[in-house]
């Protein structure tokens, strides 16, 4: 083991990202975790734990069983404004990364097989900006003849389906190599020995990825809103008691954050397919209430929460958050109905604020292969649903909002 082959990967997240401390506090029920600074970091453990995950190869040869690993991952650290790590304690934060104090928290609630709220489970999360950028490292141990087993590894950092962090099949993680620059080194040569385990060094060569990524079949949806659509945030303003999602992302060519955006989330489209695949399953396998064939067979590809009964399971299926410049929008007044009289009752008025827009929009979804055909054939008619406006999308659909039509196409 006479070599060294090091290379520094800068990304940049294409979703938010959710890297969770493990714990809670006082506001959120799961804050990310953070570094000395106390700025956003991707630990290394978690980057190992993805590519072991995905390496094809002897996996306890190189990432270790008893005898430990050959490859040594740094954790990843936020990038500033000028495209630096800060490995040292800070005095102050400037401007940008100010900007990292408050991060989005987005709500959620478990739902039932009805399609509706379970009692008792609201929970909130806490997230990390879209186009937010890390750099980290990777080292491995080995000598001239391990030069493919470098490359395999690096290349599993560009597969589409690579996701890091939590929540990667309800739309966060998905992520962007802006660029790895990797070497080789003898352990007795002069550049090695001067070499600092600092992430701002600059050395090395580009190193351009040649990617197939196989398990997968992607699926491409283009999409339009009829008229109105709104996936709520939640929270009312002066305009509406009732308001869509908006979330700012990071920009680093201006060194800030963006303007707001309007968010379409992947946990909605997720949970609205789920339940229309699931219909659509028992109706061709002439499945009817009580079976639980079709929620085991939903759930290989949408998995299933862990209960007292059992461990739940992961989804096969990779979501990704969208996000639009902010819309025009349009304000619908209501009032509630008093069912005896048919009169309006008392206190009983409100607003909801839609987004009026109609530009396309495209989104993919990811689905792993060699899933049980019905599931697949059940899913693909689901997919026919919404293009053709029959499975609305996002709040208040009962009211006629969230209405979409378009095509689907299979990559």
């Amino acid at each position: 083991m006479t070599k060294r082959y090091i290379a520094h990967i800068t990304i940049e997240a294409q979703t938010p990202l959710k890297v969770g401390s493990g714990s809670s506090d006082f506001l959120q029920d799961s804050p990310i975790q953070k570094d000395w600074n106390g700025l956003p970091m991707i630990l290394g453990t978690s980057i190992a734990g993805v590519l072991r995950k995905d390496y094809k190869g002897d996996v306890e040869d190189i990432f270790g069983e008893t005898n430990g690993s050959k490859v040594i991952f740094s954790n990843a650290l936020l990038l500033d404004s000028t495209n630096k790590v800060h490995e040292t304690l800070l005095l102050e934060k400037n401007d940008f990364l100010k900007n990292f104090n408050t991060l989005p928290i987005r709500e959620h609630t478990a739902i039932t097989s009805k399609g509706i709220a379970k009692d008792h489970s609201k929970f909130d999360e806490e997230v990390l900006y879209k186009g937010s950028r890390f750099k980290f490292s990777i080292e491995m141990i080995g000598d001239e003849n391990d030069s493919q087993t470098w490359k395999d590894i690096l290349n599993l950092l560009s597969k589409s389906s690579f996701r890091l962090g939590g929540g990667s099949t309800k739309g966060f993680g998905k992520l962007k190599i802006l660029e790895i620059k990797e070497a080789m080194f003898a352990l007795n040569d002069e550049s090695y020995i001067n070499l600092t385990s600092s992430l701002n060094e600059d050395f090395g060569a580009i190193f351009k990825p040649t990617v197939t990524d196989d398990n997968y079949t992607t699926y491409r949806l283009e999409l339009k809103a009829d008229d109105f659509f709104m996936f709520g945030s939640g929270f009312g303003d002066d305009d509406a008691d009732a308001t869509p999602v908006y979330e700012k992302v990071v920009d680093y060519e201006k060194g800030g954050l963006s303007d707001e955006k309007v968010l379409i989330p992947a946990s909605s489209i997720k949970g609205a397919i789920a339940h229309r695949t699931t219909y659509h399953y028992n109706l061709l396998e002439k499945l009817f209430i009580g079976n639980e064939k079709a929620r085991e067979s939903i759930s290989e590809i949408f998995g299933e929460a862990k209960s007292d009964k059992d461990e739940g399971s992961k989804g096969r299926v990779l979501f990704a958050d969208l996000y639009q410049d902010k819309k025009q929008t349009k304000v619908f007044d209501h009032v509630k109905i008093d069912r005896f009289t048919g009169g309006a009752m008392d206190g009983a008025l409100f607003q909801e604020k839609t987004i009026s827009d109609s530009t396309p929009f495209v989104m993919e979804i990811l689905v792993e292969k060699e899933i049980d055909e019905r599931c697949v054939q059940a899913y693909e008619k689901t997919l026919d649903d919404i293009c053709n406006g029959m499975l609305p999308l996002g709040g208040s659909v009962n009211r006629g909002h969230g209405v979409f039509s378009g095509k689907w196409s299979k990559v």
